[in-house]
């Protein structure tokens, strides 16, 4: 399915980032794993990867920041980002949108939202 492309999960929990392995794996994407917004940045600027999952809430720099550093490089903005979060209150999709998330899945994910949105951006 997803013939190797490259997805960068930045993600603190280590339950929830190997569920998300897990699942992109078993759909044939390679997976790039980052545990903070810092390390976030810097692996999407070493391995430029196809697609970025985000999560907002994250040590050492939260993922709006992460994702503003990234869409404010010329080398990286064109890579599509979409938050991954539990924050799933009134305006935090607009507020992710706006930290310039391409795209938002709330938590806890489901499996055909993220599938829908991987087609959509990764062919």
């Amino acid at each position: 399915m997803g013939s190797r492309q490259r997805i960068l999960i930045v993600e603190d929990n280590p339950d929830n980032r190997t569920l998300i392995t897990d699942i992109l794996e078993a759909l044939q994407y390679s997976v790039i794993e980052a545990v903070d917004g810092v390390q976030g940045v810097a692996k999407a600027t070493a391995e430029q990867p196809d697609l970025i999952l985000m999560d907002l809430s994250l040590p050492q720099m939260d993922g709006w920041t992460a994702t503003r550093h990234i869409k404010s490089n010329q080398q990286l903005k064109h890579i599509p980002i979409v938050a991954l979060t539990a924050h799933a209150m009134i305006g935090d999709r607009e507020k992710a949108l706006e930290a310039g998330c391409d795209d938002y899945i709330s938590k806890p994910i489901d499996l055909l939202e993220l599938q829908s949105k991987l087609t959509h951006y990764l062919g």
